[in-house]
């Protein structure tokens, strides 16, 4: 049975339809990815599987139970954490009260405890910094556990931000634009954390992602929107050789010239250019 089930989900803004009848299919334990243009509609989708927007249509079936009308927290509570294109760490705490503060929706102590600061409760607070270490030492981040985040470089900030969605223990993890502003070095580690957070620890990974290496090299399959609209859905080499993907990203002329040509590798779509995102241009 499928983990997440999206059919002809829609999102307008106003007279501008941000994610237009896009179906999407995952199953438990792969590594999907998302790709298009700027302004094509990827984040505005993963804020509607998320509970940040409610779709206008469509149906959001999650394990088995229905997510729409569900808010963020709730949606982090069945099991789906994700990550910002924009960093979103508390800069003035600490690495690792960062993850704690992930784990606020697995917290079972109930407040009174809190306040009394119970044996149980202190038992579950050992329990908590112990498996936020461990989810710091995932991302390489373990020996930088008391520093505020703030002062961590931006490769750190944004791996920190992977070890803080780790924290509600999600069955499903959204990451938008993880390696962005990465150098190779850090895109290296980052696409190798990425990997392992579904080989090693069994959580479904879906990306938004720029970098067409990362997305070529770890994906199991390949969703492509442009203009809100899902246009190639497949493997990585049917992806690389689409036409409608290489006019979605060079051009119409590019995209004639692909067939005409007819290589047996077709080059990656470059980086995201272009126009700007369905969200700023509503407002």
């Amino acid at each position: 049975m499928a983990l997440l089930e999206a059919k002809n989900i829609t999102k307008q803004f106003g007279g501008l339809v941000a994610v237009n009848d896009v179906t999407l299919t995952i199953e438990p334990g792969s590594i999907i990815s998302v790709i298009g243009p700027n302004g094509a509609g990827k984040t505005t989708f993963f804020n509607v599987l998320t509970g940040i927007y409610k779709p206008d249509r469509g149906k959001i079936i999650f394990d088995g139970h229905p997510l729409v009308n569900l808010r963020p927290d709730q949606i982090t509570a069945r099991g789906i954490c994700r990550t910002f294109q924009n960093i979103r760490l508390f800069h003035n705490m600490t690495v690792l009260e960062n993850v704690l503060v992930g784990m606020h929706s697995r917290i079972r102590a109930p407040f009174w405890s809190i306040i009394l600061r119970t044996p149980g409760m202190k038992h579950e607070e050992r329990e908590a910094i112990e498996r936020a270490r461990h989810l710091l030492a995932f991302v390489n981040l373990d020996n930088k556990r008391d520093e505020l985040a703030k002062n961590l470089p931006y490769g750190d900030q944004r791996r920190l931000e992977i070890a803080r969605a780790l924290g509600a223990n999600p069955k499903m993890i959204l990451l938008d634009e993880p390696t962005a502003g990465m150098n190779p070095h850090e895109t290296a580690s980052a696409t190798k954390i990425i990997q392992n957070l579904r080989d090693d620890l069994g959580v479904t990974v879906v990306l938004i992602e720029h970098d067409m290496r990362v997305v070529m090299s770890i994906s199991e399959r390949i969703s492509v929107i442009d203009y809100g609209t899902k246009i190639a859905e497949g493997g990585p080499e049917e992806i690389r050789a689409n036409p409608h993907v290489i006019e979605a990203y060079l051009g119409k002329g590019a995209a004639e010239s692909s067939k005409s040509a007819a290589p047996s590798h077709p080059p990656d779509p470059p980086a995201e250019v272009g126009r700007p995102d369905p969200e700023l241009r509503s407002q």
